[in-house]
């Protein structure tokens, strides 16, 4: 539903960026979005745009705060992006980084569905996995061991601030029995900086689009490991089997594609040594999201919580080397 009144600050983006010609009565919908954010679709002479503004506290339940100058690097990595997979990222329109404001491509739902909606919807395409697994390979492949690329995403700190603190060293605060074991994931992690990593590939930003997947939201864009994305993406497609249990197979069979397909991209490194990374990871991710600042939204029972401590507190205190020991472990889960 579109508001009657709008901050000033987007008013003066909107003109100054000439989204809004003289003349024109611009209309603001705000639009559904993650908790870091506020987007909005903005409709102004027969034209759409999308717009976004980082908020410095985020939408969540604990006291959640970022710098808002990662819309910045969020701008950065859509360009960077762009360059090489012009149909993979929304087109980048105007950028005002004093206000921590952007304006990109409007994507329509009817053409451009969200994953995430899909997979709770019990429809999870093992196809479409292998093809998000393959472009995000190939984005990794594109910027691996690039100082120039390194030097334009200074964001260790934010990085820390949006994701290894509220995720991994939040878990380890409230999980005490292993706290040494994500400390040591965070302190690796952190110390791995090999090519462009987007920070937040979630199926809640990625669209299923007429060319493939569509990435959104790189607020948390780094230069570091490109094992967080593998790692918090397949993250995904293990949780949604609680909520879409006739989906399980279809489930298991896209985490699967997906490593398989990105595993493939992999030239920078062993790809071994990388889905190892992968792998230790992902026991520690997959309990912050019932233990860390942000945890799922769909994981409403206490038993299901139960279900994710059960088979990520064991991992995390034997890590596994490889991603299929993972979904191994969280099928037994399931089946008891």
């Amino acid at each position: 539903m579109a508001v009657d009144s709008i901050d000033p600050d987007l008013a003066d983006f909107a003109r100054a960026a000439g989204l809004v010609l003289p003349g024109e009565t611009p209309v603001w919908t705000p639009l559904a979005g993650g908790v870091s954010s506020d987007i909005w679709r903005l409709d102004a002479g027969g034209r759409t745009v999308c717009v976004k503004r980082a908020l410095a506290k985020l939408k969540v339940a604990d006291d959640w705060q970022a710098p808002v100058n990662r819309n910045l690097f969020e701008w950065r990595w859509l360009e960077t992006v762009r360059i090489h997979f012009p149909e993979s990222v929304p087109r980048p329109i105007a950028l005002d980084e004093a206000r921590g404001v952007f304006a990109m491509e409007f994507l329509a739902a009817a053409d451009h569905p969200l994953w995430k909606a899909r997979l709770l919807a019990g429809e999870a395409d093992p196809a479409f996995a292998a093809q998000v697994g393959a472009r995000l390979g190939q984005i990794h492949a594109a910027t691996a061991r690039d100082p120039a690329m390194a030097a334009r995403f200074p964001t260790g700190a934010l990085f820390h601030a949006l994701r290894l603190d509220p995720y991994l060293l939040a878990t380890a605060r409230r999980r005490p029995e292993v706290a040494l074991a994500i400390e040591a994931l965070v302190a690796r992690t952190a110390a791995t900086h090999l090519a462009l990593a987007h920070g937040d590939v979630s199926p809640k930003n990625i669209l299923i689009g007429p060319h493939g997947p569509v990435f959104l939201d790189a607020e948390t864009a780094w230069y570091g490991d490109p094992a967080f994305d593998l790692a918090f993406c397949l993250n995904h497609l293990l949780l949604k089997a609680l909520v879409a249990p006739a989906a399980r197979s279809d489930l298991r069979a896209s985490f699967a594609a997906l490593s398989r397909a990105y595993l493939a991209q992999v030239t920078w490194e062993p790809a071994d040594d990388l889905e190892g990374r992968a792998a230790s990871l992902l026991p520690g991710l997959f309990l912050a999201r019932v233990d860390g600042k942000s945890p799922v939204e769909y994981l409403t029972l206490q038993a299901q919580k139960d279900q994710v401590r059960r088979t990520a507190i064991p991992l995390l205190k034997s890590p596994p080397t490889r991603l299929a020991a993972v979904q191994a472990a969280w099928d037994a889960t399931l089946d008891d």
